[in-house]
C-alpha cells in the first residue's frame, strides 16, 4: 500500500476495513473503524472475516459476492457484537479493489457507518433545517407586523381604542398609545411577552383564564374573526378593566401568522348599565308597591264601601265627631275601643281623611288573622328565600303604609311575644324585613283599634303596657248601637240606600212599623248586624215591602230570658267557658305551672296533656305566672 493511500485509508473519516474474500482474512483497518468498533488494529487483523460479522455469515457471502460481481454493494443487514456487548447495527457500503500482478487479486473494502449514528445525525439536521426556517419563518412574520405598524402608524396612533398585534405563539408584536393609557403598560413592556399572560389571565372571579379557551388565540387558530363584549383586561396595578373588544386574524400567503385586537375600556358604559339597572330595578320596586296598595285600596273600597261615612246625630256620635277633628290634624296614635261591629274602622278612616295623611294609604291589618309565623314578615316583609314559600320579595303593611295610616285592628289578638318587635318599630320607625339585614326607616301614623278592655289585660300580663301606653295616646270610645237608639233610623235609610242600589230593587222602603221594630232590637252584633238585617230583608222583599226578620225583640228577649232562668238552673256557653278556664287556672296553681308527665295539671284533670295545652292558648292562660 502505497503511503499516499495509506494515509488516505487511516485518516479518513469514515470506518473502513478492507478484506481478502478468498483467504476470509482482515487486512486492514483505518483509525475510524477502531474507534466505531471499539477494538484495536491488531485484535481486528488477527480475525477472519466471518468471525467479525459471526452472526450474520450468510448475509456477508451474499453481500461480499455482489461486490464482486457489480464492483460495488450497500446493505443495512450487517451487524457486529463483541461477547456480550450490544450489537452494532452498521450501514455498510462495498467497493472491488483490484491488484495488478502476476496473480491478479481481489479485495473489497468495506464502510461501515453506525446506524444509530445515522439516526442520530438526522434528527440533528432535520431540526437544524427546522430552525433555520423557523427563524427564517419568523423574520417574515416580524417583517409583516412591522409592515404592518408602519404603514397604519398615524391611524394607531390616532385611534382611540386600544391597538396590539400577537403572533401565532400569542407574544406581542406592537401596541399603541392608547392600549398603552388604558392598561398602563409601556409598549417595550409588552414586546416579546405573551399577551395573555400579561393582561388576560385571569376572568373577574379571580379564577384563572386558560389560553386554550381564550377568543384572541381562537381567531388565529382557526381564521374567524371574533367579537367579544363580556370580558376584563387587567390593568398593570391589577385591577379588572372591562372591555369589548375585535380580534381580526392576519394572513401571509394563506397561513395564519398572527391576530390583531382592537379594544376600549367600557366601564363607564357599564357602569352607566349597572345604575340604569339599580334605577329599572327600584322603578319596578316602586311599582310593584303602588300596585300592591292600589290593589289593598281596591280590596279596602269593595269590601268596606258601606262604612265611608259615620251616620248619626246622638250626643255620643257628636261626642266621637269632636275627638276626630281634635286629633286628626296630629300624628298622635290613637287607640279605639268598643264591640264588634259598632263602626270602628270608620272613626279610623275618618281620621285619616281629614289629616295631613290624607294623600297616602290607610293600610288596615286585622292582627286576629295573621298565622303567629308569619307575624314578622305581614308586618315588615320579607326577601325571597327568606323562608319556605318566600318566592318573591315583599312589601310589609309598614312598607305600604310609609307617609300614610296603619290600621291595627283588633291589635289585642297579637301574641304577647310578638308585641315587643311591634312596640320597637312603633317606637324608632325603623325596621328590617325577614331575612334582611338592611333597616329600613318609615313614617306611618298608627291607629288601633280593640273590642278587648286593654287595661284588664294588661293586669293580666297578657298585653304589654309599654305598648298599651304607647298606643292609647287618644282613646276614642266607639259606642255600641243600643246605647245610641236615636241613631237607628238614620243608619237604617242610610243602609237601606246601599242595599237598594247593590240588590237592584231601588222601590223597597222601611214603614214606620219596621222602625220601630229596629229601635226596640237589642243589636248584640250592633251596626254589622243592621247592615245584615237590611240587606237580608231586601232579598227576602216582595214588591216594595221589606221583609224583616229579627232573631227576638228586646221585650220578648227578657221575657223569655227571666222565664228560662226562673224555671231552670241553665248556664249559657260564656259562663261554662268561664268555669272551665277557672278549673284549669286552678289545677295549674295546685300543680305549680306544670302540665305534662305525673303531678302535671293534665293528670289532676283527666285530660291529655296536648287538649290541656291547647285550651291554655284558647284561653289565653299564662301558665308561667304559677311557676314558682
Amino acid at each position: 500500500m502505497s503511503q499516499i493511500f495509506s494515509d488516505a485509508f487511516n485518516k479518513n473519516p469514515n470506518a473502513m476495513i478492507i478484506i481478502d474474500p478468498v483467504k476470509d482474512e482482515i487486512c486492514y483497518v483505518n483509525l475510524a473503524a477502531e474507534a466505531l468498533l471499539k477494538q484495536s488494529n491488531k485484535t481486528l487483523t488477527t480475525l477472519k472475516a466471518t468471525q467479525l460479522f459471526r452472526h450474520c455469515i450468510p448475509t456477508l457471502f451474499t453481500f461480499t459476492e455482489e461486490a464482486l460481481i457489480k464492483t460495488t454493494a450497500w446493505t443495512r443487514d450487517l451487524h457486529i457484537q463483541f461477547n456480550d456487548d450490544q450489537p452494532i447495527y452498521l450501514e455498510v457500503s462495498a467497493g472491488k479493489i483490484s491488484q495488478n500482478s502476476n496473480q491478479r487479486k481481489e479485495f473489497i473494502c468495506l464502510t461501515l457507518q453506525s446506524q444509530q449514528e445515522i439516526n442520530r445525525r438526522r434528527i440533528k439536521s432535520d431540526a437544524k433545517f427546522l430552525h433555520q426556517n423557523g427563524l427564517e419563518h419568523w423574520k417574515t412574520i416580524e417583517h409583516i407586523f412591522r409592515e404592518f405598524e408602519h404603514e397604519n402608524k398615524l391611524i394607531l396612533e390616532a385611534a382611540g381604542e386600544g391597538i396590539y398585534g400577537v403572533d401565532i405563539h400569542g407574544k406581542t408584536t406592537f401596541i399603541n398609545p392608547a392600549a398603552e393609557k388604558i392598561l398602563g403598560w409601556k409598549s417595550e413592556e409588552l414586546i416579546g411577552k405573551s399577551m395573555h399572560e400579561m393582561i388576560h389571565h385571569s376572568r373577574e372571579d379571580g379564577n384563572h383564564y386558560e389560553s386554550k379557551n381564550c377568543h384572541i388565540y381562537a381567531a388565529f387558530r382557526d381564521g374567524e374573526v371574533r367579537h367579544v363584549d363580556n370580558e376584563i383586561f387587567w390593568h398593570k396595578n391589577n385591577y379588572p378593566i372591562p372591555v369589548e373588544y375585535t380580534s381580526t386574524p392576519i394572513m401571509d400567503n394563506h397561513q395564519l401568522i398572527g391576530a390583531v385586537v382592537i379594544f376600549r375600556d367600557v366601564s363607564e358604559r357599564k357602569l352607566a348599565e349597572r345604575k340604569l339597572h339599580e334605577a329599572l330595578n327600584e322603578v319596578q320596586s316602586l311599582k310593584k308597591r303602588l300596585e300592591l296598595e292600589n290593589a289593598y285600596l281596591q280590596e279596602e273600597y269593595r269590601e268596606e264601601h258601606h262604612y265611608k261615612e259615620i251616620v248619626g246625630k246622638s250626643l255620643a256620635i257628636r261626642k266621637v265627631i269632636q275627638q276626630i277633628e281634635l286629633v286628626a290634624p296630629t300624628d298622635a296614635s290613637v287607640l279605639i275601643s268598643g264591640e264588634s261591629g259598632t263602626g270602628k274602622e270608620l272613626i279610623a278612616r275618618a281620621i285619616h281623611d281629614s289629616s295631613q295623611h290624607k294623600n297616602r294609604p290607610l293600610i288596615r291589618v286585622n292582627c286576629a288573622s295573621i298565622p303567629r309565623e308569619l307575624f314578622e314578615s305581614e308586618f315588615f316583609g320579607h326577601v325571597k328565600g327568606a323562608f319556605t314559600g318566600a318566592i318573591n320579595d315583599r312589601a310589609g303593611r309598614f312598607e305600604l303604609a310609609n307617609g300614610g295610616t296603619l290600621f291595627l285592628d283588633e291589635v289585642g289578638e297579637i301574641p304577647f311575644e310578638l308585641q315587643g318587635k311591634l312596640l320597637r318599630v312603633l317606637q324608632e320607625q325603623q325596621f328590617e324585613r325577614v331575612g334582611e339585614s338592611k333597616t329600613r326607616s318609615v313614617d306611618v301614623r298608627i291607629i288601633a283599634a280593640t273590642n278587648r278592655d286593654l287595661k284588664e289585660e294588661v293586669a293580666k300580663k297578657q298585653f304589654r303596657e309599654d305598648l298599651f301606653f304607647r298606643l292609647n295616646v287618644f282613646p276614642i270610645e266607639s259606642i255600641p248601637l243600643r246605647e245610641r237608639t236615636e241613631d237607628i233610623p238614620l243608619l237604617a235609610n242610610h243602609l237601606l240606600k246601599i242595599a237598594r242600589k247593590k240588590f237592584v230593587k231601588p222601590n223597597i222602603q222601611l214603614t214606620v212599623g219596621d222602625i220601630q221594630k229596629l229601635i226596640d232590637y237589642q243589636w248584640p252584633g250592633n251596626i254589622r248586624e243592621l247592615l245584615n238585617v237590611i240587606e237580608r230583608g231586601i232579598i227576602l222583599a216582595t214588591d216594595s215591602r221589606l221583609e224583616l226578620n229579627l232573631p227576638l225583640t228586646n221585650q220578648n228577649y227578657t221575657s223569655l230570658k227571666n222565664d228560662i232562668e226562673n224555671t231552670f238552673q241553665i248556664q249559657t256557653k260564656q259562663e261554662l267557658s268561664n268555669l272551665d278556664k277557672q278549673n284549669i287556672i286552678n289545677a295549674l296553681k295546685a300543680c305549680r305551672g306544670k302540665i305534662f308527665g305525673q303531678n302535671g295539671a293534665a293528670e289532676a284533670l283527666k285530660i291529655k296533656p296536648t287538649t290541656l295545652a291547647s285550651r291554655i292558648k284558647k284561653y289565653q292562660i299564662n301558665r308561667h305566672q304559677y311557676i314558682n
